[in-house]
């Protein structure tokens, strides 16, 4: 009898092995209440939590939550989320979404392996923070480090589109102060010189905050290092604008002549002061500064933080604004802004079978993890703060 190398059975037709479909993963979402000093945004907005519940997830919701950025607590009961006065049930949940990242009480009352998605403003963070969530083994996403598929971030892009159109119609109502301002309108009045407008800074904001000033009928000029920026503003735009490299000289002559003058630069660690105090003392008397970079210390060297109960104070007979976070002025536009970003990837995150799945199939996502069952995987994070950390990908393959 010859010798074959299979047996009888291994030559019968055999089944063929498909890939097991994955398991959809059931979500129960907590949303609470922001307590943040002067945040007043929330991550879903009622239509969103429509959306969720009818893919069969669960949303729970701390009572009022909502109001400040003009959403009843009926908008969301009839979106079909249940709604407690209970912080405790609803920081008990599996999933967290927060704009602001917990404090340290919250921490305390969020269960061990919970998920939380907000944001990290990583310049307001302290090491006992991240010691707190290892503690717990909580997987942490901040959505501002979650990447789009072009490589952009698009919650800071959202936020800063917000932040550069809302600093030219607060620089417009701050002309009219009748205390102070100018009395300018903002408009391109015939037979009326248009209002001069500086802005410092060619990224997201900047293009924004010169749209609005092109779109309100004035003169702008843009200045900023990066000549690729500048040009990318130009060609945005679809108009043509003055921009300049950052030149002591050229920048004195501009602010000296200008109504308004916007700060939106951005560092990597604080942003760089470009405008001295000497040259504030050559702006016009009643002209307007607004620093939307105060975020990360200000460009203006004259820059102090405000609140948004107390947003200016007159130094050098200049008018200054120096609000951070100006998008929570805007809290229901921010609101939808970020619940649109949101709200795809938390239904992707159901549908691959939950997060270890979902951070597999998207990059995007993985980008904006920074713990994972209590491990630091963020190498910045690990090095800023001094702690021990992974890469994701030895962990989750």
């Amino acid at each position: 009898m010859p010798l074959t190398p299979f047996s009888k059975q291994q030559l019968l037709p055999q089944e063929e092995k498909l890939e097991v479909a994955r398991h959809k993963s059931e979500l129960f979402i907590g949303i609470p209440k922001e307590t943040s000093y002067q945040e007043r945004r929330i991550c879903l907005t009622p239509d969103a939590v429509n959306s969720l519940v009818s893919h069969g997830h669960r949303v729970l919701l701390e009572a009022g939550a909502g109001e400040s950025a003009s959403y009843t607590d009926k908008e969301y009961s009839d979106a079909g989320a249940e709604i407690t006065q209970d912080p405790k049930k609803v920081f008990s949940c599996p999933m967290i979404l927060k704009v602001e990242p917990p404090t340290s009480a919250e921490i305390e009352m969020i269960n061990p392996n919970t998920i939380i998605i907000s944001a990290i403003q990583l310049k307001t963070r302290k090491k006992e923070y991240f010691e707190k969530l290892a503690k717990k083994k909580i997987t942490a996403f901040a959505f501002e480090f979650i990447k789009d598929d072009d490589g952009s971030y698009p919650a800071v892009k959202s936020l800063s589109e917000i932040a550069g159109t809302a600093s030219i119609l607060i620089a417009a109502e701050l002309m009219i102060n009748n205390q102070f301002g100018k009395g300018l309108l903002f408009g391109n009045i015939t037979g009326v010189a248009p209002t001069d407008v500086v802005i410092i800074g060619a990224g997201t904001v900047g293009e924004f905050a010169a749209k609005t000033a092109l779109g309100l009928g004035a003169n702008v000029k843009v200045f900023d290092n990066s000549i690729t920026k500048l040009r990318r503003l130009q060609n945005n735009l679809k108009h043509p604008i003055f921009t300049s490299t950052i030149q002591p000289k050229g920048l004195l002559k501009a602010l000296r002549r200008c109504d308004v003058a916007i700060g939106a630069m951005r560092g990597q660690n604080r942003t760089p002061v470009v405008v001295t105090e000497t040259m504030v003392e050559h702006m016009k008397k009643g002209a307007v500064i607004v620093d939307v970079s105060i975020d990360t210390g200000g460009c203006f060297e004259t820059s102090e933080i405000t609140t948004h109960e107390k947003p200016t104070f007159i130094k050098n007979n200049v008018i200054h604004y120096c609000v951070p976070n100006i998008p929570s002025r805007y809290s229901k536009t921010a609101s939808l802004s970020i619940s649109n970003i949101l709200t795809p990837y938390l239904i992707q995150i159901a549908e691959d079978g939950g997060v270890e799945s979902a951070i597999r199939c998207n990059r995007g996502l993985k980008n904006g993890l920074y713990f994972y069952h209590g491990i630091l995987t963020s190498k910045s994070i690990g090095d800023w703060f001094d702690l021990p950390n992974s890469d994701i990908n030895l962990i989750v393959f």
